[in-house]
């Protein structure tokens, strides 16, 4: 059993009865000599997709559930339902737009290192890799002679996400974007 410290986000934990997948942490450090952090979680229930948001105390001991990570990659929309295939058994996994809608920005046909969260039997959410490669659509022309400098301009890339790039950088250019940040990090 983990502290309230040590989950991570798109972890699966026992609470109040009921399993929830984890979407999003925020710690908060109250001040005086006594506070200790508090960790703020957004978690959906994994059988209804109900919406909470609970706190707990940094020490605090949190039941994990039992889930299993699959390889998968993205197959094809169907409606509301995004499909994935799994890549060793080509077992379909079917995701409600609304469950994912975060990922997608980041999820294309070529996206690589895609795994499907499994809780009790059924599909939860999908964990993305570390860094996935995408195209610019659009941008602002590149600059002769612009060093890689602090100074950025907004690029909106193949899935609809708006990340700030470096002027030399031009559309049509494939790019590689840090998940967890959502950050330009290099040229792809």
């Amino acid at each position: 059993m983990p502290k309230a410290s040590e989950v991570k986000k798109n972890a699966a934990i026992e609470h109040n009865g009921k399993v929830y997948l984890v979407k999003d942490i925020n710690k908060l450090t109250p001040s005086g000599r006594a506070g200790a952090s508090l960790y703020r979680m957004r978690l959906y229930e994994v059988a209804t997709g109900a919406k909470a948001d609970e706190s707990f105390k940094a020490d605090e001991m949190i039941n994990t559930a039992e889930f299993f990570r699959r390889k998968v990659m993205f197959s094809y929309v169907d409606g509301s339902e995004y499909v994935f295939m799994d890549n060793e058994d080509y077992t379909p996994y079917s995701l409600d737009k609304d469950t994912i809608v975060d990922e997608l920005l980041f999820i294309t046909e070529e996206t690589e290192g895609l795994q499907v969260l499994i809780v009790d039997g059924k599909p939860v959410g999908i964990e993305l890799p570390p860094s996935v490669d995408l195209v610019i659509t659009e941008t602002d022309p590149s600059i002769k002679g612009a060093s890689a400098s602090a100074r950025t301009k907004p690029a909106t890339l193949s899935t609809g996400l708006v990340v700030q790039v470096p002027e030399y950088i031009a559309s049509g250019e494939k790019i590689r974007i840090n998940t967890a940040e959502q950050k330009f990090t290099s040229r792809a």
